[in-house]
């Protein structure tokens, strides 16, 4: 267990909380798939154990989690410690054969997950071949309604549903989404919960569902679930799938939401 690469997250979310706040640290296992794998260059796709550590912190602008595993690269002042826990904990986790990722955004806190590579007892080999098949049984119609502030995901979400056979409308804020849901109807609503403007995902999710009631809503965020919960900016019980999600997964969640 990397207990120093977690004490060092740990430390890090302690000084991003001066005034205090809420530590969650979490494990379980997940699979990184090859579309994964293609848009992070480092991946091997294959199964993991995941590590969380998430803070109720100041957070971090996007140019500052660029720079975040950078080694030398610190935000702190002098006498406020040495800022090097970051390029420390990517360093272990490269040495270990793993990937690391940063969900911060200014005011929301962060959360680091750490991915190791499972130990198995025999060679596992990746059945490719068996996932446009399970994709094809779970294909299904609609209109999706898809906020994603990140284009880049947005690109990958749109393709991959349309791929699923829905009909997507992609925007980047809740702003735009709460205006289009005012003259357009849609099956099922997939909204990060973090965005830019004055409506984030659970203030969107209300006005939806003061305009269509019956429809369903799926949350999607790189913070893990029981964060987003302990943080209060979602309820308990809600739709929600963690990023980063395969599209078998996402598929499963849709179906089951649309069809219920």
């Amino acid at each position: 267990m990397p207990w120093d690469t977690i004490l060092n997250l740990v430390v890090n979310a302690r000084d991003a909380m001066p005034e205090g706040g809420k530590l969650t640290i979490e494990t379980g296992n997940t699979r990184l798939d090859y579309e994964y794998a293609d848009r992070h260059a480092e991946v091997r796709p294959g199964q993991y154990v995941m590590i969380a550590v998430s803070d109720t912190g100041h957070g971090m602008d996007p140019e500052i989690v660029r720079q975040a595993f950078t080694p030398f690269f610190t935000t702190k002042e002098v006498g406020k410690g040495s800022g090097l826990g970051l390029s420390m904990v990517f360093g272990f986790v490269k040495q270990s054969m793993g990937h690391v990722k940063i969900y911060s955004e200014s005011g929301f806190g962060s959360t680091v997950r750490m991915y190791f590579p499972r130990a198995r007892s025999e060679p596992q080999v990746a059945d490719t071949a068996s996932v446009p098949i399970i994709e094809m049984k779970l294909r299904a119609k609609g209109r999706v309604l898809l906020v994603e502030d990140d284009l880049g995901v947005l690109r990958y979400l749109t393709r991959s549903l349309e791929g699923l056979g829905y009909d997507v409308k992609g925007v980047t804020t809740g702003d735009e989404a709460a205006e289009i849901l005012k003259h357009r109807a849609f099956e099922l609503l997939l909204t990060d919960v973090v965005l830019p403007g004055e409506k984030n995902g659970a203030e969107l999710a209300k006005i939806a569902q003061r305009i269509a009631p019956a429809m369903p809503i799926l949350f999607m965020s790189g913070y893990t679930e029981n964060s987003i919960v302990h943080q209060g900016r979602l309820n308990p019980g809600v739709s929600f799938i963690s990023k980063p999600f395969t599209r078998e997964q996402l598929a499963k969640r849709l179906k089951a939401l649309i069809d219920a």
